[in-house]
């Protein structure tokens, strides 16, 4: 089974399992759709986090494939001449925005560890289909047509707008010639394609020739790794957890909330009901108060990530939660392994992101979320494919009051992220569940309502997923605006939360290991598609 963002992503994921691909092949073959058919979210131009179950082995893998600032990047890149951070619109359109991309190596890696096709075999769907093109869906139609930004880049214009600039419409067949050309090198060649010689001069090359430039250079292209680490496990209700650890905030994060929760009695209360939101909401607010003090590369900052999820830790976190009133604003905590001497962050992340979840016929399992950052990345395209912004994910302000924030810009760094592929793997060892969204930093609290749904209310996954979206990101007492959740309104702000009504447009793609077989979930807010045999 295989759930993605797309139909064709999915067809394209499902025909390598039936080859007998793995479960990573089948991630492989989806994803290099994507970002064809959903190119504002994902792509080779971006970078990705990848788990890997292995079901011989009961084993959890994960791979960085976060993207890094160029070797020229310095703590205040996005800040003006006067110190003030610029807008993050400001930042998000230009070449500094750009981050060495990570997910090709990140692909490959894996593959090495857990393929069974041939890697050439794998990009045969999406060249087949950047030939033949494809229909521009909904969703694609509705983001180009209300970008402010695409416009502006020559290429990226000529290939998203009509000649009279309207954009695509709805059912219209894409072709990018350019992206199969690519697709193909890269296939037979393997990533060095990509990050050395005549691509990557182009890349270069589109990043300086932007009116802000940034300073990329080949040198940070041939420099790349992508990182095999451990995952970042913890135990919920009996279940083992798995997300990622840093640079990802993600897998923190979930533990973070989750290890509130615990303390908690969640399935003696309704689903979607005050005392559950109330609930939701504070454990988001204790957690994202940590995630946004302490998180950065773990290569650059020390990260108290075993910290962060001690049990006994979050039992103290979860005595601040009072039943009947809420903390409004929390605090950083202090586990152990911290240091103290961090400034604030003051970090926007955007939400144009894109995840699928497969399991394969032996068992095994990926959860694979990928970004290229904000909805079309930097708005630079390069031979058919967008960069990334990813670095305008570091904190814009670098310091508070002398002291460096966590996930401030640094040469070769990686910025901190709340992407959050995660397993499930139940009582007894055996997997569960692959889940993720994109959403920006709300992504943490998607995937962690997903869970919450499924492990303590029983719901099946479509309705974990499908149930409206809360919590809080350590500000507002966020509601989903236009579902059921906003009549509860009343009852929050009398327990003193700040509430907002807004829209929380995850994309939750989820498959379930059930007593009859494999359960998938694709959300309903997006254009996710569930398939499998």
């Amino acid at each position: 089974m295989i759930a993605t963002a797309n139909l064709h992503a999915s067809q394209a994921g499902l025909d390598m399992l039936r080859a007998g691909g793995s479960a990573l092949d089948a991630a492989i073959a989806a994803q290099l759709v994507l970002n064809l058919t959903e190119p504002q979210s994902s792509g080779i131009g971006g970078g990705a986090f990848i788990l890997h179950w292995d079901e011989a082995a009961r084993r959890v893998s994960a791979y960085d494939g976060r993207e890094t600032a160029p070797a020229a990047a310095r703590p205040e890149r996005f800040l003006l001449s006067e110190g003030k951070p610029m807008s993050i619109g400001a930042a998000i359109d230009s070449g500094r925005s750009v981050g060495v991309p990570g997910l090709l190596r990140a692909m490959h890696l894996a593959h090495a560890k857990h393929g069974r096709l041939l890697w050439a075999s794998l990009f045969e769907p999406a060249i087949r289909l950047a030939e033949d093109g494809f229909p521009v869906s909904p969703r694609l139609h509705a983001l180009i047509k209300s970008d402010p930004i695409l416009q502006r880049n020559t290429a990226s214009r000529s290939y998203f707008y009509l000649p009279d600039g309207g954009p695509l419409p709805i059912g219209y067949r894409l072709k990018n010639p350019p992206f199969a050309a690519v697709l193909r090198r890269v296939a037979q060649q393997g990533p060095d394609a990509f990050y050395l010689g005549s691509l990557a001069r182009d890349i270069v090359a589109a990043v300086a020739a932007h009116p802000r430039p940034g300073d990329l250079t080949e040198q940070d292209l041939a420099a790349y790794r992508a990182v095999e680490r451990e995952a970042l496990c913890g135990s919920y209700r009996a279940h083992r957890i798995c997300g990622m650890p840093p640079p990802s905030s993600g897998g923190i994060g979930i533990l973070a909330i989750l290890g509130v929760l615990e303390r908690f009695a969640l399935a003696d209360l309704r689903p979607g009901s005050s005392g559950a939101v109330h609930l939701f909401a504070e454990a988001g607010r204790l957690a994202y108060a940590d995630r946004d003090h302490y998180v950065g590369d773990p290569d650059f900052v020390q990260v108290p990530a075993a910290g962060l999820i001690d049990p006994g830790y979050l039992r103290q976190r979860a005595m601040l939660v009072r039943p009947d009133r809420s903390m409004v604003r929390a605090l950083p905590g202090a586990p152990a392994g911290a240091r103290s001497a961090l400034g604030a962050d003051a970090s926007v992340e955007a939400a144009g992101t894109s995840h699928l979840s497969v399991v394969d016929a032996q068992g095994n399992a990926v959860a694979m979320t990928t970004t290229i950052e904000s909805p079309f990345g930097s708005r630079i395209l390069v031979r058919g494919f967008l960069l990334n912004n990813q670095l305008t994910d570091f904190s814009l302000v670098p310091d508070e009051g002398g002291k460096p924030a966590a996930n401030r810009v640094e040469p070769g760094k990686r910025p901190r992220s709340s992407m959050s592929p995660t397993l499930v793997i139940a009582p007894g060892g055996a997997f569960l569940m692959s889940v993720g969204s994109p959403g920006g930093s709300a992504i943490i609290n998607y995937v962690a309502k997903t869970l919450v749904g499924v492990l303590d209310w029983g719901l099946d996954i479509q309705q974990a997923i499908a149930a409206p979206n809360m919590g809080s990101r350590n500000r507002e007492t966020e509601l989903e605006k236009g579902t059921a959740l906003e009549s509860i309104g009343g009852a929050l702000r009398a327990m003193g939360h700040p509430v907002a009504a807004v829209e929380l447009s995850s994309g939750l793609q989820a498959i379930v290991r059930t007593p009859g077989g494999l359960a998938g979930g694709a959300d309903p807010r997006r254009e996710g598609v569930v398939l499998g045999d």
